[in-house]
């Protein structure tokens, strides 16, 4: 079937418009915002339904053609040349149930539209460090927030998922309906259908105490050594990082540390800021005094604490002094990456019962840089492992976000959902052989 003989079945069953190259739309929509590719599939179709995602993937599959999913773009690793570009950005509603606390949102949200839906009831979903990041593939591949450590990630948080299967059927994964498929939704990613709803918990997070704070870089390796023993007796309501950066050089940042290097602390706490202060008070003295500090209690969704953009991730299980001095040695000069020492720990280590394959669980902090530093990478390989698919680049190097056993049981149910590999773009992992599946089963 040809490219404009699929157009043409999609125009005739399809709500949404769909776009052809030379189309007005088509080199708008093709794109992403950060990954480094340029995407050229043989069409783009933006859904408005569930209907219009099934008219989809039937249409991709009698077409040949392979079929990439894409809401915000911000997760897209891999390019759909040839294929079909769905686009679910138009199905962005939410729904917020204050009584039961819960949100049901579209596929196409970003975290920004259901915190500002959520606020008003005092409460709060585990969003990203930034909010326009889109819901689902946040969620779908694990989820890291700074409420994470008190809440777990945001996959641990799913409780049920509307999905076309590589089939074109409509299903609803939940614990007690396809319990397989909703185990895997909750950290595989997108590889077993496309997601047109999610239902997920609101938590009782109405206002918070958070911001940064920056000190002379050269205190650096100090504060990192004083960081590392310090977070063993941090309370889980208190997310924290430390980042070795470079502060713009901009009328908008404070004069003392404007285009200078310098160390930052951010944290967020969920308590009164009379508590976060005294819980960070071993923090703030050794570091000595702040050259700039701008914490305050604020509404959580308006506490947009940013992160370090992940070029290069290690997860790690210590921080020994060698690890810490590597750190400084890559980061405490000017010129040097950015690179962000991040506390885990908590709720994300403490999954309930048939939590999915969300996250490293055994992870104890992360460090971030924001492009990639061989010699850091090295000096950190001994204290760590593993990856987050959030976080992963490469998708060859999907395996790596998953245990031998996770990933067995992934294959397995992609094996029952997408047999073909027909959503085999980006992150993949490919479905087990029959016998293996029939054992994992």
């Amino acid at each position: 079937m040809s490219t404009f003989t699929t157009a043409r079945r999609l125009r005739a069953d399809f709500t949404g418009p769909v776009h052809l190259p030379g189309d007005a739309g088509y080199e708008k929509l093709r794109g992403t915002p950060f990954a480094p590719i340029d995407p050229r599939p043989a069409l783009v179709a933006e859904a408005t339904g569930a209907e219009d995602v099934r008219a989809a993937v039937l249409a991709a599959r009698d077409a040949g053609l392979r079929p990439a999913v894409q809401a915000t773009g911000h997760g897209t690793r891999a390019a759909c040349d040839g294929g079909l570009l769905l686009r679910t950005s138009r199905m962005a509603g939410v729904l917020v149930d204050p009584h039961r606390r819960l949100a049901r949102v579209g596929p196409g949200t970003r975290w920004g539209r259901v915190l500002t839906a959520a606020a008003p009831f005092g409460l709060a979903g585990l969003s990203g460090s930034h909010t326009d990041v889109g819901v689902t593939g946040y969620t779908l591949g694990g989820g890291l927030g700074w409420l994470s450590r008190a809440y777990g990630f945001a996959a641990d948080s799913l409780l049920r998922a509307q999905v076309v299967t590589a089939d074109g059927r409509l299903v609803t994964a939940s614990p007690d309906a396809h319990p397989d498929l909703f185990w895997a939704l909750r950290g595989g990613g997108g590889n077993f259908g496309v997601v047109t709803a999610l239902e997920f918990r609101l938590y009782p997070v109405d206002r918070v105490f958070a911001g940064t704070a920056c000190y002379p870089i050269e205190r650096a390796a100090e504060v990192a050594a004083r960081y590392r023993d310090w977070i063993g007796g941090a309370p889980d309501e208190l997310g924290t990082a430390l980042e070795l950066t470079s502060m713009p050089d901009t009328p908008e940042t404070h004069p003392s540390v404007r285009g200078r290097r310098v160390l930052r602390l951010k944290a967020m706490y969920t308590g009164s800021a009379g508590q976060a202060r005294r819980l960070l008070r071993p923090l703030v003295r050794a570091a000595g005094p702040a050259l700039a500090e701008d914490f305050r209690t604020l509404p959580y969704a308006e506490a947009e604490m940013g992160g370090t953009a992940p070029g290069q991730v290690d997860l790690l299980r210590e921080l020994p002094d060698a690890a810490v001095e590597a750190i400084v040695r890559a980061a405490g000069t000017d010129g040097g990456p950015a690179v962000e020492i991040r506390h885990w720990a908590g709720a994300m280590g403490r999954p309930g019962p048939g939590a999915g394959p969300a996250g490293p669980r055994a992870a104890r902090l992360s460090v971030i840089a924001d492009r990639p530093v061989p010699d850091l990478a090295a000096a950190l390989r001994p204290y760590g492992g593993g990856a987050f698919l959030n976080f992963l680049h490469d998708p060859a190097r999907t395996a790596d976000a998953y245990s031998g056993a996770d990933l067995r049981r992934l294959a397995a149910v992609k094996r029952r959902y997408d047999p073909d590999n027909v959503f085999g773009l980006g992150h993949n992992i490919p479905p087990a052989p029959a016998a293996a599946a029939r054992t994992a089963g």
